[in-house]
């Protein structure tokens, strides 16, 4: 005898059948819990980013051991000079530049020049960022007033065109490998410390008021554990999105810092910026194998990266997450429409034994109408 707060279908015992299934402490980290709710073109696009980002960073941390030359490295062990603009072969499997460096070798060290700008980037910003921001929603008054102000002006300030000066001020524009990657840490972090100041400053203001906060004042608790304990971890559900953001954009940054001449010097670190920027004569010459590899690594790893972003995006925003009804659990979608011109799909057992009773049956408490249908929910009993 069914429980009278327990849904039964006629004719379906699937829903007895079903079982709970508890994830352990992996399954609760945010990149493991989002696998688990995509579906479709969302996990589709994760899952292509995640693998892009992954092999980047097993390239950067392994690249001793990938990379058959150092990233500075002319000469062979034996003394020989490495021929300059040479095409593919089995020696040098992406060919070499006009200054008879590697392409492969300088290709894949640069992978680690790039990771470890992106940490300095978002590591500095991040955490500048994300304590204004707890400080100007919290307090209000005329210090969120005058932080609001400095953001606000600091979109201003175009972040290639602050790298450049950064490096300019660091390093009289030749950067070392650290001059070069703070060069465009600090840009970047300038930039982009308004983005996640207003993202934790609107979601302070908005939960501030909130009966924990106030059930927190009201037993005394201080002011830093209010801020970190209950305001922190309940306003950081975007950061993750703004983080991809950030991370490419240290890249593209750095990239267009060796570009334009003042990345870092190719004695001190790889960087796939000034590879391209060395390689534009050798394209007008038909030398292509100089500026497709470390283009196409630019293009790959950013390309990681905004697709892990947009799909945390989409499955963090409820109205843009694809999500199973229940309808998926009896049956098929369609049987869940409020739409009723649908018809039930041949998929749902158990309402197309309802279309088709063996027996007429008649209605207790109400009256039936001609299609068998009992109105207000009443009790259906066959006869």
């Amino acid at each position: 005898m069914a429980r009278t707060n327990e849904i039964t279908v006629p004719d379906d015992d699937r829903v007895a059948h079903l079982h709970v299934k508890r994830g352990n402490g992996w399954s609760k980290l945010p990149i493991i819990r989002d696998l688990r709710i995509a579906v479709g073109w969302q996990k589709g696009m994760l899952v292509a980013g995640l693998v892009l980002c992954v092999v980047f960073l097993c390239v950067a941390i392994f690249a001793p051991l990938i990379a058959p030359y150092g990233f500075s490295q002319i000469k062979s062990a034996d003394g020989v000079a490495f021929p300059t603009q040479a095409p593919p072969s089995s020696e040098h499997i992406w060919g070499t530049t006009v200054g008879g460096y590697d392409v492969f070798s300088r290709t894949i060290w640069g992978a680690r020049t790039a990771v470890i700008a992106i940490v300095i980037a978002v590591t500095l910003s991040i955490f500048i960022g994300v304590f204004l921001g707890l400080l100007s929603g919290y307090f209000g008054g005329w210090i969120d007033r005058v932080l609001v102000v400095i953001a606000d002006a600091i979109y201003a300030f175009p972040s290639l065109l602050l790298a450049i000066l950064m490096a300019i001020v660091i390093s009289g524009g030749q950067s070392s490998l650290w001059g070069g990657i703070l060069a465009s840490g600090i840009s970047i972090t300038v930039v982009y410390i308004p983005q996640y100041f207003r993202t934790i400053r609107a979601e302070v203001v908005r939960i501030k008021d909130a009966a924990y906060v106030e059930s927190a004042k009201v037993v005394g608790a201080s002011t830093w554990r209010i801020l970190t304990k209950h305001l922190l971890r309940n306003s950081t559900r975007t950061l993750p999105v703004i983080l991809t953001l950030n991370s490419s954009e240290a890249i593209l940054t750095l990239a267009g810092l060796g570009f334009l001449g003042f990345g870092i010097e190719p004695t001190a670190a790889a960087e796939w910026g000034y590879d391209l920027n060395r390689s534009m004569a050798d394209v007008t010459a038909g030398i292509w194998w100089t500026a497709v590899y470390p283009g196409v690594a630019i293009v790959l790893i950013v390309l990681g990266i905004t697709l892990v972003g947009e799909s945390l995006n989409d499955l963090a925003d409820p109205r843009l997450r694809a999500r199973k009804s229940a309808g998926e659990v009896i049956g098929a979608i369609e049987d869940t429409s409020v739409d009723p011109t649908e018809r039930p799909g041949m998929s749902n057992e158990a309402v197309a034994a309802l279309d088709t009773p063996s027996k007429p049956f008649r209605v207790i408490g109400g009256d039936a109408s001609s299609d068998g249908y009992a109105p207000n929910n009443k009790e259906m009993r066959h006869e």
